[in-house]
């Protein structure tokens, strides 16, 4: 992924990495921290007290990617750490509540690049504050999209497969799984897609079959002397010439093929 450019020295700015879970926004993060530890720029990284899924003094991503980190109760409390840091990194930022946005604000204003990950909507497709507030003020912003696990698209969606109450409920694989729209709205009634199976028709077959099933009968048959429909064999089958002569019934037009052979009365029968 692309990496904001440095502004001028002394001007701070704000980054927000957003996405669904399983989306790599943690790894995106971890990416540009070691960056700057690289650069030897001072470098401070927090993440909430609440997440405690792989360890409490690293930032995890779900790959296994980590880095130490500093645990917070409150967004207040990077302001008491982060004096002396030029780069500030904050992971899973939707579980420090309204108050991380001033905060991010006041370390921009110090000439501090802060950086903040976290995820854009709760299990229901909400936007999951304070994360939308954040992307208002933000310089710049990085969506990462997950894969669907019910039928591979992009997805954006966090869906939570058992039901707990509560807007926030820390949890892993056995919780939560990446669905891309359509297998979001359709809840647990999505299916994957069977292997070789269409999954799309042309619109125009859809509206064809469907006059011929509101018509009984089945697509690909014309209506019987329909326009259009192709002649039978025995329509190409010349007029029996009855009396006439050979001549006659090969008259030909120039220019226009072959004349259709005219009948005439039999010999000893009168017109």
């Amino acid at each position: 992924m692309s990496e904001p450019a440095h502004p001028l020295p002394s001007t701070g700015w704000i980054e927000v990495i957003v996405g669904s879970m399983y989306s790599g926004k943690t790894e995106e993060l971890i990416r540009r921290l070691r960056r700057a530890q690289i650069a030897r720029q001072r470098v401070e990284i927090f993440k909430p007290r609440l997440d405690d899924r792989y360890a409490r003094d690293h930032i995890v991503s779900h790959s296994e990617l980590r880095i130490p980190s500093r645990t917070i109760r409150s967004a207040r409390e990077v302001l008491r750490h982060a004096h002396e840091a030029q780069v500030i990194g904050i992971d899973e930022g939707q579980f420090l509540g309204p108050e991380l946005v001033p905060v991010c604000e006041k370390l921009a204003r110090q000439g501090k690049r802060v950086i903040v990950a976290g995820l854009d909507q709760d299990y229901k497709g909400r936007p999951f504050e304070p994360m939308p507030q954040l992307l208002a003020i933000a310089e710049y912003i990085t969506k990462t999209l997950a894969i669907c696990v019910v039928c591979g698209a992009p997805a954006n969606r966090t869906y939570r497969k058992v039901k707990r109450g509560g807007r926030v409920v820390v949890g892993g694989s056995e919780l939560y799984e990446a669905r891309c729209r359509r297998c979001f709205d359709l809840g647990p009634r999505a299916r994957a897609p069977e292997p070789g199976m269409t999954v799309t028709r042309r619109p125009e077959r859809l509206a064809a079959a469907s006059r011929h099933a509101r018509a009984g009968r089945p697509p690909g048959r014309r209506r019987a002397g329909g326009r259009g429909a192709p002649r039978s064999p025995a329509s190409a089958t010349p007029t029996p010439n009855h009396g006439g002569s050979a001549r006659d019934a090969s008259k030909t037009v120039p220019g226009r093929g072959v004349a259709r052979g005219r009948l005439r009365p039999a010999s000893g029968l009168r017109a």
